[in-house]
């Protein structure tokens, strides 16, 4: 059993598709088999079944792929970390994030960060959901990954960062803009934009919903982030449910009036990583420098974490 065996086998479990993993690797479908096979001689049982649509890992395959892939992400972050070592601290510190986590959770951090560690590379990586950068967080070997915060994920850390309110934007020429808050009934007479569908943030809103016994409001425009719905309502499309995110308030929507929802629990934000103790130095260092900025800005600070199992 070799490591590129088990390198080979979590990535055939993980694509569902030999001749898939034989094309990302540029070799034969043949040579793909060749290490699942070694791998089953070795362990006496079958790893993977060939289905019509390609292979999916047994159950003794799915213990493997998961033990497999954990003990591979440390071995990169340990191999990671020689190598800054190797380079007298410089290194890069790899980010998976949201369409707009950098614009309103990152940017003072990064201004601060890379003025502290000139000589460390700050590499960020979009992804459309929370689900998207744990992902991401497991198959491309990342550091860090902004997230809303959710159910426990296996193999990953969750650290809340900021609580979020809700808020409604309406236009300053909407009726409701005299509003000092918005009951949370009152949504359903509205016209909302539908936040990104399959998010953590459209689940969590969503589960509110049902919990208070608010009907779906009524809504044919879906968007992919929260700027798009915020856009939306300042267009006169709909009225937009979004957290009060750091700055929403400042001078960069005149036409808008943000009224608090307080019947909504908050949104939680925050890191989500593999391993905290396993992180380099620098990766540490642009966490706690994001926390401190997010502090600074006003949101609240949670200390919380959350372990996946």
């Amino acid at each position: 059993m070799t490591l590129d065996d088990l390198r080979v086998f979590v990535a055939v479990c993980r694509a569902g598709s030999l001749s898939a993993v034989a094309r990302e690797l540029g070799c034969t479908q043949s040579a793909v088999s060749q290490h699942v096979r070694r791998l089953e001689r070795e362990v006496g049982v079958g790893l993977v079944e060939r289905q019509a649509r390609g292979v999916v890992p047994t159950r003794a395959g799915r213990v493997l792929e998961r033990a497999a892939a954990d003990g591979m992400a440390g071995l990169d972050l340990a191999l990671r970390r020689l190598d800054e070592l190797a380079r007298g601290g410089a290194g890069t510190v790899r980010i998976a994030t949201g369409g707009t986590t950098v614009r309103h959770f990152m940017s003072g951090a990064v201004v601060e960060f890379r003025r502290r560690y000139p000589k460390v590379s700050l590499e960020f990586q979009t992804e459309n959901s929370s689900r998207g950068c744990f992902d991401a967080l497991a198959r491309h070997g990342l550091d860090l990954a902004w997230i809303t915060l959710g159910p426990p994920v296996r193999g990953v850390e969750q650290r809340a960062v900021a609580e979020l309110p809700w808020v409604l934007a309406v236009r300053a020429d909407d009726e409701l803009a005299l509003r000092e808050r918005i009951e949370a009934e009152e949504l359903a007479g509205l016209r909302i934009v539908g936040l990104p569908e399959n998010s953590t943030s459209r689940a969590h809103l969503d589960a509110v919903y049902r919990e208070l016994g608010i009907p779906a409001s009524a809504s044919d425009t879906s968007v992919a982030d929260w700027d798009t719905a915020i856009l939306l309502a300042e267009l006169g499309l709909g009225h937009a449910v979004v957290p009060d995110l750091p700055g929403l308030r400042g001078p960069g929507h005149p036409g808008l009036r943000f009224l608090p929802v307080p019947a909504l629990p908050p949104l939680t934000v925050g890191w989500a990583v593999r391993q905290w103790d396993a992180l380099s130095p620098v990766a540490h260092e642009f966490a706690d420098t994001v926390v401190r900025h997010c502090a600074g800005a006003g949101a609240g600070a949670g200390d919380g974490t959350v372990a996946g199992d």
